[in-house]
């Protein structure tokens, strides 16, 4: 994707200086939580809740004892809790109790502000709704489990900051999103107001199918029309012209400006791919983009289909099976390097505007009002041509309205973003229409 320099550097100054290296991602440490996670034979949603050796209960019990750990050390600056529901579809005909382990840090903004970094512990075989074999779910998804962990642990030793970061471990996922859709309609009903959820799905490997190696690229991809606009709605973006500028799409080009400028030494190019998810396929970020929080969802660069969804074993030469040795562990370390310096960027500043609007329909002269956003200091205000796709600062202001003069509405788009008095600044909120009532 191109790039957004002023915007990269403006973050690069609002934002931390990063941690030394011996105090980033651990790729040893994520090696042994990728590899404790397949110790439990597998981790199916159908599996055993209760034996305190194999099945998703005793994952699960695992992965909240070590975030209570990580609490411990920084004297209790994570909650955690477990939510819980019975839950049933196509893949669960009979029902099953999906449980999610959530670690908390708050933030000064407590609910207001809230920023997710998630992955999936449940784990599958080639038959879906088999529950019996071995399922190892290395890198689908041991890996963005362990991120989950491993990003708590950092950012545990970081001052607290205005967002609320949850760290969350989904079930469910295998079997319909179930432990996605519980997350994202627990934030709705207790009114969180979600900033980011940053998916992390099949994010610990390098080598593809066919045999190439991709080391240096991480795909991210986001939603363009939302999913969560009514027909009105998705009818003032289309007329605006927004349809690559909804919520997602900007955090999208926000995770790839830090990768790119912000935190060079992060050495991974964001691929942002502008699909929901890949083709024909979803995840658990989905359900969030169903109730209209800003999602996307970091996968590798090149996926390697004979270790997804196999059962172990090997045929004509070919090794099937989702297990540890066929993971790149320096890789994850990158991915989630990227996660942490997203969600600590995005914590320090405060929200987006939920929406801005313009007005110079047959003037020179362009008019942009924005909502206020809470914690916001200033405002950021950016244009670009219409046929451009990066963004121009034009200047910081005060207060919820600007004039942008001799700029031509109907050749230019314009986007927000609030500042915080530190300087962090959030995604852009793209101006357009107002919907129709």
């Amino acid at each position: 994707m191109k790039k957004i320099p002023l915007l990269a550097s403006l973050l690069a100054l609002s934002i931390a200086a990063p941690a030394a290296a011996h105090d980033g991602p651990s790729p040893e440490r994520l090696k042994a939580d990728v590899e404790k996670l397949v110790s439990f034979g597998t981790r199916h949603t159908l599996s055993s809740a209760t034996d305190p050796k194999r099945g998703i209960g005793a994952a699960r019990r695992w992965a909240q004892s070590e975030v209570e750990k990580i609490s411990k050390a920084c004297k209790g600056c994570l909650t955690t809790e477990l939510l819980e529901r019975n839950m049933s579809g196509p893949r669960v005909p009979n029902g099953v109790n999906i449980v999610d382990v959530l670690a908390i840090k708050p933030g000064k903004m407590g609910w207001d502000h809230v920023i997710i970094i998630a992955g999936h512990i449940d784990s599958r075989v080639s038959d879906v709704m088999d529950f019996t074999k071995d399922a190892p779910g290395a890198n689908d998804d041991g890996s963005g489990s362990a991120l989950v962990i491993e990003a708590a642990r950092l950012m545990s030793k970081e001052p607290q900051g205005d967002a609320t970061i949850v760290f969350a471990l989904l079930s469910g996922e295998e079997q319909g999103l179930m432990g996605g859709r519980l997350l994202a309609e627990t934030a709705k009903e207790r009114g969180w107001k979600v900033s980011a959820m940053l998916n992390n799905d099949i994010v610990g490997g390098t080598l593809g199918t066919d045999g190439r190696i991709v080391k240096n690229v991480v795909r991210v991809f986001s939603e363009g029309i939302r999913a969560s606009e009514d027909l009105s709605g998705q009818m003032a973006r289309r007329n605006s012209g927004g349809e690559d500028d909804g919520p997602s799409r900007s955090l999208m080009r926000y995770a790839d400006n830090i990768a790119a400028n912000a935190y060079p030494d992060v050495t991974l190019d964001v691929f942002g791919v502008r699909r929901p998810d890949r083709f024909a396929r979803g995840g658990d970020h989905l359900p969030s983009l169903d109730l209209g929080f800003p999602a996307i969802r970091f996968t590798v660069g090149v996926e390697n289909y004979h270790h997804q969804h196999q059962d172990v074993r090997t045929e004509n030469g070919i090794e099937y099976g989702d297990t540890v040795d066929k993971m790149d562990f320096d890789y994850l370390a990158k991915v989630t390097m990227l996660n942490v310096f997203t969600a600590k960027a995005l914590s320090v500043a405060p929200p987006a505007p939920a929406s801005a609007t313009l007005g110079g329909a047959v003037t020179s002269n362009t008019t942009v009002k924005w909502d206020a956003a809470p914690g916001a200091q200033r405002y950021r205000i950016y244009q670009r041509r219409a046929d451009a796709q990066d963004w121009v600062f034009v200047r910081d202001v005060q207060g919820t309205e600007a004039v942008l003069e001799g700029l031509i509405v109907d050749d230019h788009f314009v986007g927000v973003s609030s500042i915080s008095a530190s300087g962090g600044e959030s995604i852009i909120t793209f101006a357009g229409l107002p919907p129709r009532r």
